[in-house]
Formats: C-alpha cells, sequence, structure tokens
C-alpha cells in the first residue's frame, strides 16, 4: 500500500509529528534514560563540580536524614525523660499552687513563665533534631552553602502534568519510590503490630492501674516503637543513599558533543592549538638560525633527536641549552649547524635524556655534567687541531 504524498509547505512538520497517541502507546518506562537522550559519557569532575557549587545539586537521601531525626530525637527523650518529668511536675506545682494568686489578664508575668518551661522542656530535643538533620546533611555532602536553590523559579509553577507522570509512573525513580514507600509502612505497621502484640494483656489490664503505671507502660512502648522504626528506616535509608549517587550521576551524563566542548575550554580549540604550534615552530626555527651557529656541539640520536650545546667558561656555570627538536626540527638543526661547522656528536642516551629533561634556555642537569664535560672536551681538542691545520 502506497504512503500519500506528502503536503507541501509548512504543514510537512506536523505530518511528520507524532501524534499524542502515539507518543502515548510508544511510551517506555526508561523514557527518562539518559542514553535515550544521548547523553551517554559520564560527568567530568568540572560538571559535577559546577552543579554543586552553582546550582547547588547534590546526591542526598531524603531517608537518612528523615532516619537520624527520628533516632537521634527518640534516644534524646529516652536519657532525657527524667529531666522532662521533673519539669513537668515542677511546673505544674508552680501554676497550681498560685492559681488563686496570678490573674493572666492583668500579670504578663504568667506568658513569660510559660515560654520559659515551655523552652526548658522543648530546647535540649530541638537541639538535638537541628544537630541530627546537620550531621545528616554534613555527611552526605560535606560543608556546602548556596541559596540557589531558593531562588524563586517561577517556571515550575506551571503545570506539566505529561512530565510529572513520566517521572512519577513511568520511570525508575517513581517505582523506586513506589516500592521505598510500601516498605516504610511495612515496617512502620510491622513494629507497632508486634510490638503491641507483645504487650497486649499488659495493656488490657491498665484501666485498673494506677496512673503512674499507665504513663510508664505508654510511654516506653512508644519509645520502643519510635527507636526500632528508626533503626530500621536507616538501613532502608543505606540502599536508597545509593539510588540516589546512581540518579544524580545518571542526570549529569553528557552528549559527546558537550564532552567536546567542554574539552576545548579546558585546552583550547584545535585549530588555535594547531596555528599556535604552528607559530611556534617559526619562532623556533628563527632563533635556531641564530642560536645553532653560537653552540660548540650538537649531540644527536642519531637522526631523530638533535640538542645544541653553548658554554662559556667566563660567564656560565653549566653548558646551555640553546636549541632542540626532533624528526624535522633535527635535521633543521643538523644542516644548520654543518653549514657552520658546529661539531655533531652521537650520543642516543644523551640526546634522549637532554631532549626529554631540559627546555631551550636551561642549564644542562647536574647528573649529565660529567658526560658532557667530556664530548665538550673531546670537541675543543678537535676544534684545537683544525684551528692548527688551517694554520699550517
Amino acid at each position: 500500500m502506497s504512503m500519500p504524498p506528502r503536503p507541501p509547505g509548512n504543514f510537512r512538520r506536523f505530518y511528520d509529528t507524532p501524534s499524542a497517541l502515539q507518543i502515548a502507546a510508544d511510551m517506555d518506562l526508561q523514557w527518562f534514560a539518559a542514553e535515550d537522550e544521548g547523553r551517554t559519557e559520564e560527568p567530568s569532575e568540572y560538571k559535577i563540580r559546577k552543579t554543586r557549587e552553582e546550582e547547588g545539586r547534590v546526591a542526598k537521601s531524603q531517608e537518612l536524614i528523615s532516619a537520624l531525626g527520628l533516632l537521634l530525637p527518640a534516644l534524646g527523650l529516652l536519657f532525657l525523660a527524667p529531666f522532662m518529668l521533673r519539669n513537668c511536675v515542677e511546673m505544674v506545682r508552680f501554676f497550681l499552687l498560685r492559681v488563686n494568686e496570678l490573674d493572666p489578664a492583668q500579670n504578663r508575668t504568667i506568658l513569660g513563665l510559660v515560654f520559659f518551661y515551655y523552652i526548658r522542656l522543648s530546647l535540649p530535643i530541638l537541639a538535638i533534631a537541628l544537630g541530627a538533620a546537620l550531621f545528616s546533611n554534613l555527611v552526605q555532602t560535606g560543608l556546602l552553602f548556596t541559596t540557589k536553590p531558593l531562588m524563586p523559579n517561577f517556571s515550575k509553577i506551571l503545570p506539566h502534568f505529561g512530565r510529572y507522570f513520566q517521572k512519577t509512573l513511568f520511570s525508575v525513580e517513581g517505582l523506586f519510590n513506589f516500592f521505598k514507600s510500601t516498605i516504610k509502612m511495612i515496617i512502620i505497621g510491622g513494629v507497632a503490630f508486634f510490638l503491641i502484640r507483645s504487650r497486649i494483656a499488659e495493656l488490657a489490664n491498665l484501666q485498673t492501674a494506677s496512673l503512674w503505671l499507665g504513663i510508664q507502660t505508654v510511654a516506653s512502648l512508644a519509645i520502643r516503637l519510635l527507636i526500632i522504626a528508626a533503626l530500621l528506616l536507616l538501613l532502608l535509608a543505606i540502599p536508597d543513599y545509593m539510588f540516589q549517587r546512581w540518579q544524580y550521576r545518571e542526570s549529569l551524563k553528557m552528549t559527546k558533543q558537550e564532552v567536546k566542548e567542554e574539552h576545548k575550554m579546558y585546552e583550547g580549540d584545535p585549530l588555535i592549538k594547531s596555528r599556535l604550534r604552528s607559530r611556534m615552530r617559526e619562532i623556533l626555527s628563527q632563533n635556531m638560525a641564530i642560536n645553532v651557529p653560537k653552540a660548540d656541539v650538537v649531540i644527536t640520536n642519531p637522526t631523530h633527536v638533535a640538542v645544541a650545546l653553548e658554554y662559556n667558561r667566563t660567564n656560565m656555570a653549566a653548558p646551555q641549552v640553546t636549541a632542540k627538536g626532533e624528526d624535522e626540527m633535527a635535521l633543521r638543526i643538523r644542516r644548520i649547524a654543518q653549514d657552520h661547522g658546529v661539531p655533531l656528536v652521537e650520543n642516543k642516551p644523551l640526546a634522549r635524556a637532554l631532549y626529554a629533561e631540559t627546555k631551550v634556555g636551561d642549564m644542562v642537569p647536574e647528573a649529565y655534567w660529567e658526560i658532557v664535560a667530556v664530548v665538550l672536551s673531546k670537541v675543543m681538542k678537535i676544534n684545537e687541531e683544525r684551528r692548527r691545520a688551517q694554520r699550517v
């Protein structure tokens, strides 16, 4: 069956664009996968650092924060219970003994006393909860302070129902959060069920028990429920933190083009670098034409590497590298040296070492002074013999 002809003009973009029904039919659970968007490369350290410092985005598990925020205050309640109970008894006794003396409508000190006792009771637990929140964040992200997440973003106010359902229902994150929420309900419900079941007879007899015994029984049961549930939620936070780290790196994956652009930013444009190298070769060639004729000797490899050395006893502490090069540059150095009568000495280890460890203008390293001195002494003898021959 032949396809209908495509209509001309701008209508073609509507003709080629899939309809909403087609998109819904082709929707996959991995819709938000980085590979599907062309982001196949691991994030660079620069992108991770930029995302952390400028955007405030880090890999962080809210489950760890919640678990520690529940466990540490619960332990604080357990150890501070006697102190808090004494304060409660003192507060009740204070106000009951002065119920006929204090008038809340006329005496403003009553409000101050209420706040005083409230702070004494709540401040230790609030301090522990604040410390737990700070500790759980520092453990995961380190010391990081940024106001970027607090900046208003009005684009988030607009409803994006398609994106919301993709993220919550048709993604790995949505499935993970669903199973995580289910396990949390099972943990809290299971702990409450088994604890209450183990003390059901004791709870049933509280109607005939004293008030103090009832408070002790219910309080011990509640604090035990909080601590056990918090410990189990803390174990659940470990796989959640690992998942958050994996998802964070997935969200920062880069396309090949982004990697190239970042490489250009750090290393420079290859075209510009090639022009700089070409210009550097021109400058070195010009300097070689001046420096090589002044050299006392040229150490060769014999064909791949050439290093020109100059030594003046009066103003030089050691021989100086006046030119060096490999391959084509080495060939030019040898030709200039031959044209100006500079001796060529073949010494492969020395030539390679000087080429690798020195730059033009550097002094010869002390480790090679002895062998360079031998080479220069031989060259000076050869030059002296040539001068004598020319005089004769």
